[in-house]
């Protein structure tokens, strides 16, 4: 069996999710798409703290870029730019490449009735709300909730609020996507419209019929080659399958020759390696990443690659927080040696960062000349003039 030390994991896992290359100098479409291709998915999350969190990986490994292009290649109308990108429960809700579609057909069939025990309640209150609004949707085409709601003139919807106090269309409507009768055509600000799959999904794609245990075989491939060595735990994470899926999958892979067993120094658990795995000899650059980035959403595998303990602190009480509500981590030369808590304050064009953070050992001078520039970097991406740093944290005085 291969070995490999914990210094040439961390180095193929950062190849495999593309850093360490050189940025192109004026990004375009394919640019974004080939962040895509290796990461195979971008996590959608509503907190825009700082940016939405699926732009934020792509400007990690490409610098600054047109978010308009990451937007025309998932949510385009236009009838000349065949879609790149579709919406769907992936690691979470994810943009996927939309030849991906097909291997989510098993996880919309465990969602048709229901993907959580909530959504089944209204289910069963509601049972002709489906058909409505798919009827609604086939007339009128794309349409938020809220749309579809005054087209089918339902009562007022409860208050705005949390999850849980969505109305019943809007609740149906997720249900229909998650089920894979709708599709997000498009959004306007966060707001999600949706549409008839068949509308948003080209034909071809769509009319693929793959069955569980060879789409759970081809998402763990593509785990592998995402991550490029990983444990079985960081490989079932990826796109959140069940240990029983994920088990049998690889070992067939393993069979096959795709992937391969390796032992990791300091690692707790048995390894695979993709065969198509670099391993460089140094990464170079620096990034911030947003608390989704692929890189490091598996929180196990970013303590176990990186020795860096990190949990994201938005829900945790502002007293009891350590570093922030909303903390990028820094990543330099291929290791993760601090963090800093971010905020983008549009409405006077500063991007305020009230607590710099050093790992052991990284309280240097020149970590904080990498985050300064990062810092300014992401400010300019984001139309922002200054750059405001707080007094918390060692990295703090430094800047």
């Amino acid at each position: 069996m291969q070995r490999m030390n914990a210094a040439q994991a961390r180095r193929t896992a950062l190849a495999a999710q593309g850093f360490g290359k050189r940025r192109p100098t004026n990004p375009k479409r394919r640019a974004v798409l080939d962040v895509i291709a290796r990461t195979r998915l971008l996590q959608i999350d509503s907190v825009s703290a700082v940016v939405r969190a699926h732009y934020a990986p792509v400007f990690s490994r490409i610098g600054p870029y047109d978010r308009s292009l990451l937007d025309g290649a998932a949510w385009s109308d236009s009838a000349k730019a065949r879609r790149g990108l579709v919406e769907y429960w992936a690691h979470e809700a994810a943009l996927i490449p939309v030849a991906d579609w097909p291997l989510m057909r098993w996880r919309m069939a465990q969602y048709r009735h229901g993907r959580w025990s909530g959504m089944r309640k209204v289910i069963d209150r509601n049972p002709t709300l489906g058909k409505d609004i798919l009827d609604v949707v086939t007339e009128v085409g794309a349409a938020s909730a809220g749309e579809i709601e005054r087209h089918l003139e339902l009562d007022k919807p409860r208050a705005k609020g949390t999850w849980w106090n969505l109305s019943d269309t809007k609740m149906i409507c997720e249900q229909l996507f998650a089920a894979g009768e709708l599709s997000t055509a498009r959004r306007v600000g966060f707001t999600r419209h949706y549409d008839l799959t068949e509308r948003v999904v080209p034909a071809d794609v769509r009319d693929r019929e793959i069955g569980e245990a060879d789409a759970v075989r081809e998402l763990i491939r593509r785990a592998g080659r995402a991550l490029g060595v990983g444990t079985e735990a960081d490989l079932r994470d990826y796109y959140r399958l069940a240990r029983r899926q994920s088990a049998p999958a690889i070992a067939e892979l393993v069979d096959a020759g795709e992937l391969l067993p390796v032992e990791v120094d300091g690692w707790d658990a048995p390894a695979y390696l993709h065969p198509e795995a670099a391993t460089p000899r140094r990464i170079t650059g620096t990034a911030l990443l947003c608390p989704f980035d692929p890189l490091i959403f598996f929180r196990p595998r970013t303590q176990r690659v990186f020795d860096f303990h990190y949990r994201i602190e938005i829900y945790t009480p502002e007293p009891k927080r350590v570093h922030g509500y909303y903390v990028f981590p820094l990543l330099v030369d291929g290791r993760l040696v601090g963090r800093v808590d971010l905020r983008a304050e549009r409405a006077t064009g500063r991007l305020l960062a009230p607590g710099a953070f050093a790992e052991p050992g990284y309280a240097t001078a020149e970590t904080a000349e990498a985050l300064r520039g990062a810092l300014r970097e992401m400010a300019d991406w984001l139309e922002l003039d200054e750059v405001v740093i707080g007094e918390r944290g060692d990295l703090a005085p430094l800047l």
